[in-house]
């Protein structure tokens, strides 16, 4: 018998978006005593509510009848403070519910931001930077009426409803069943469009997603565009990602619009079937016109809410894709996390083993293949090879940024899995080849690398790298404002301060990725002299593209075919002629 999978995957649509809501509203309702204010404040509305039409039933089928004017005062007295303490109670309601979905907002936005920092390198390399961006602010921005509606109008609607039947069922039960007679075709017709609406939601906030991911891109890119003068081919790109998110809107819109008419039509033809039992088969005689206006308005409050459910489902369905997103970064597990007996990593000299390691950043591709050695405390390792050698990727390993397959990675003979990540890279500095800086003041990137720096070990960090100089040349020395990326400060410039970020951290072990790859030559020769005062002493490993700056490496590692192929001093390499010789050649007679 062949497997319905439309109607499994619909199921499994229903039951994930039931799940999402339970974890919705678990955010809400950990402010147990406001959400009971919230509740008792609504049921006192509700109730006013359902009080009015039975007034009037009462003013129009016994007050007037009897010219009892007296009565009538008093049913416009309590009528009217009823009203007034509805509006008031409402305004309470509202006022209450927006900050507690704020409150709420807040909570799962600082707990997804939290988690993104603890997830590997993995995840950020496979998802561009837009896309995440969507999560933390699109997509949790979506969720503010869901959580606000889901009491202020889910609850209150859906107990007016079970109210308005009762009551209606009690007064004159066949006038009732005349009035609900379209609800049947309303739940057909709200089916049909929901299932159909929901998979054009979901497309629409992909295609929103996709947007936010080239925007960012093209505009941190906009250097390279205007460079090569791409400007038209950039706004082509966007014209057709804008296009598309239109489109998805659109086709979207057409569904979530159609939940409007399909209430309306069975508002109406509940309404006609309602007057016509109660005129032409039970007959005008029978049925007071008091209890007929109350039945109209009764009609109306609960067509009324079932507009209201309907829309709130609308608004659900276009809304759970970002719920459905923002779960599935809070369900990503961590791939490089503590193990269970972790312990602390003591303060270490810095040795460093490699046995056996094995490495694959997609499991297909080798790109460590059974690689072994030993450094020494305080000795400084030069990597040299080719682009995708693995130079990088062994000291992303040694910070233990990515996990390895096999074998084993030791400092000072502890394994790296059984320590804490924090103790670890605590006593790590790392120097990459791009020089990130936050908005802020000089003086806060610098003491970046150290929180509770004093500003005499920041200067002494600066003076160390060769930028106490110029920083001291800015009119606001170390307190003149980083723009976003550095933006104002030369390559150079930013090395330097990045250079005193991580001197001023005093690592154990140093990590130096094509650190000066971005310095011209007589600014690298300033620096120099601080680079060999925060070499020494320390456990190094240097990566460089430009052969000079390793000169008085302790040992050269030529890194290609997965491994290490030769290794020792700059004179010893020279002298085998092998690889490292081979290099060293191309690039003096480059130079």
């Amino acid at each position: 018998m062949p497997v319905n999978t439309t109607k499994q995957d619909e199921t499994t649509v229903s039951s994930n978006r039931k799940l999402l809501l339970f974890r919705l509203y678990a955010y809400l309702f950990a402010y147990k005593a406001r959400i009971s204010v919230v509740l008792l404040i609504m049921l006192v509305v509700v109730g006013i509510t359902l009080i009015n039409p039975l007034l009037i039933e009462h003013a129009i089928n016994i007050s007037l009848p009897a010219r009892d004017y007296n009565d009538l005062y008093r049913i416009g007295i309590i009528a009217i403070v009823m009203n007034l303490s509805l509006i008031v109670l409402v305004k309470i309601r509202m006022f209450l519910m927006a900050k507690l979905s704020n409150q709420v907002l807040l909570k799962i936005r600082q707990e997804l931001y939290t988690h993104i920092q603890k997830l590997s390198f993995h995840f950020f390399d496979s998802r561009p930077i837009g896309k995440i961006l969507s999560r933390i602010i699109g997509d949790v921005n979506s969720l503010k009426d869901l959580l606000s509606n889901s009491v202020t109008t889910l609850i209150p609607d859906f107990l007016t409803v079970i109210a308005v039947v009762i009551i209606m069922l009690i007064k004159n039960w066949r006038l009732a069943l005349a009035s609900l007679i379209s609800l049947p075709l309303m739940i057909l017709g709200i089916y049909f469009v929901q299932t159909r609406a929901h998979k054009r939601w979901v497309k629409f906030r992909k295609k929103g997603s996709n947007l936010n991911a080239y925007l960012h891109e093209s505009i941190s890119g906009i250097r390279v565009i205007q460079s090569f003068h791409s400007e038209d081919e950039a706004l082509e790109s966007f014209d057709d990602y804008v296009t598309q998110h239109r489109n998805s809107f659109l086709d979207a819109v057409r569904y979530a619009d159609a939940f409007g008419p399909v209430v309306d039509f069975c508002w109406g033809l509940g309404s006609l079937a309602m007057y016509y039992m109660g005129v032409k088969i039970i007959g005008a005689n029978q049925v007071p016109v008091g209890t007929l206006m109350a039945f109209a308005t009764y009609i109306s409050m609960f067509w009324h809410p079932i507009m209201n459910l309907s829309n709130f489902y609308n608004q659900l369905v276009t809304n759970m894709a970002g719920a459905e997103r923002i779960f599935e970064i809070l369900d990503t597990d961590p791939e490089i996390t503590d193990n269970e007996n972790a312990v602390p990593l003591p303060n270490v000299q810095g040795a460093v083993t490699f046995k056996n390691v094995c490495f694959s950043y997609d499991e297909k591709t080798s790109v460590l293949d059974n690689v072994s050695f030993h450094v020494e405390p305080g000795e400084t390792i030069a990597l040299v090879g080719p682009t995708g050698a693995g130079k990088t990727t062994i000291i992303n390993l040694i910070s233990r940024f990515y996990d390895i397959q096999s074998g084993d990675i030791w400092i000072d003979g502890y394994k790296l899995s059984d320590v804490t990540i924090e103790s670890l890279r605590e006593q790590m500095g790392v120097m990459t080849q791009d020089n990130f800086l936050f908005t802020g003041t000089i003086r806060d990137n610098i003491k970046y690398g150290k929180l509770d720096a004093t500003d005499e070990e920041m200067i002494t960090a600066a003076k160390a790298v060769n930028a106490h100089d110029f920083i001291m040349k800015l009119e606001k020395g170390y307190d003149t404002e980083i723009k976003e990326r550095g933006a104002g400060f030369s390559v150079g410039q930013k090395q330097l301060l990045a250079f005193a970020r991580t001197m001023v951290a005093q690592p154990n072990i140093l990590i130096l990725d094509e650190a000066t790859s971005s310095i011209d030559t007589h600014t690298e020769l300033l620096v120099q002299k601080g680079i060999d005062s925060l070499l020494k002493g320390r456990t190094s490993f240097v990566i460089a593209h430009r052969l000079s700056t390793i000169k008085k490496a302790d040992r050269i590692f030529v890194i290609d075919q997965g491994g290490i192929i030769e290794q020792g001093t700059q004179e010893e390499l020279l002298d085998k002629k092998g690889a490292y010789h081979a290099l060293y050649m191309a690039q003096f007679c480059m130079e």
